[in-house]
């Protein structure tokens, strides 16, 4: 089971539901943090690091000697990360996808790979929890080839829990591709609605089962509640505003920890999960 923690914009309490899911649950678990950009998971569930690698991106070098100034490498490259400009070549690594297009098409072989460095990838555990995320190099203009690397640490464990950068661009599609089920978090405010509905929206796209947890449930309107109603998305969980969750949020302390008859209520989220999961 691989589920998704997602939410329309930032500030909404996803990486809080997604950490204490993860704790929650007795079995073996997985946590991906995807959201490269600023992760802060490990701020919570605070796992013993027992690895860090450089990620790396493969980026073309031309040798010059070699080359004739054809072009082509300029004409496949749809993102202009490589352009010939008189009597020069030039290369614009932060704007390349790492496609080897470039490579595969030059007739004089003049192109080759290097790596270049894009973050950094650590691996820990706490407990039941294998952990993984991703630290994007601060200038990068792209954060999806890092998220992919932390997905590709995913294991075989019987639970796998993604937090996803915020928003609905191509970070977050990268993070939910492939997931079984996307859990939305969001608030009942006017910016939570407008947000909620692009994130529904991108889930649709990819067809994936989804569900909803409105955080701070008892503050704003029901604008939200009549939302999902219309559009039959079930309501899985709400979580009221609690001075306790706040403070504990300041603290760096799981809810499940600081209040723990909240750890029940986590676990039944994930019951509610696998029932939507299994039904649809």
């Amino acid at each position: 089971m691989v589920i998704c923690v997602a939410s329309g914009k930032g500030g909404t309490g996803k990486t809080t539901v997604a950490t204490n899911l993860a704790a929650a649950l007795e079995q073996e678990i997985q946590f991906l943090d995807c959201d490269v950009e600023q992760p802060n998971a490990h701020l919570f569930l605070n796992p013993e690091i027992q690895e860090s690698t450089i990620a790396t991106v493969p980026v073309p070098t031309v040798d010059e000697d070699k080359c004739t100034l054809c072009g082509k490498c300029a004409e496949i490259c749809q993102f202009r990360a490589i352009v010939v400009i008189g009597e020069t070549v030039l290369t614009f690594h932060e704007l390349c996808h790492s496609c080897g297009g470039c490579m595969e098409v030059c007739p004089e072989k003049a192109i080759e790979e290097t790596d270049r460095e894009i973050g950094v990838l650590e691996e820990g555990r706490r407990g039941n929890i294998r952990f993984v995320h991703g630290s994007l190099k601060v200038g990068e203009a792209m954060s999806p080839p890092l998220i992919r690397k932390v997905r590709s640490r995913a294991g075989n464990a019987e639970v796998t829990i993604i937090d996803a950068p915020p928003g609905t661009s191509c970070p977050v599609i990268t993070a939910m591709k492939g997931s079984n089920f996307v859990l939305l978090v969001t608030e009942p405010t006017p910016f939570g609605l407008h947000d909620l509905k692009l994130a529904v929206g991108a889930v649709k796209i990819l067809g994936i089962p989804h569900g909803l947890v409105i955080n701070r449930s008892d503050l704003g309107n029901n604008q939200v509640r009549q939302y999902v109603q219309q559009e039959n998305i079930p309501v899985l969980m709400e979580i009221p505003f609690d001075r306790r969750i706040a403070e504990s949020y300041s603290r760096g302390e799981l809810i499940i920890e600081a209040m723990p008859e909240w750890k029940e209520k986590f676990t039944s989220l994930y019951r509610r999960i696998e029932e939507e999961t299994c039904g649809s």
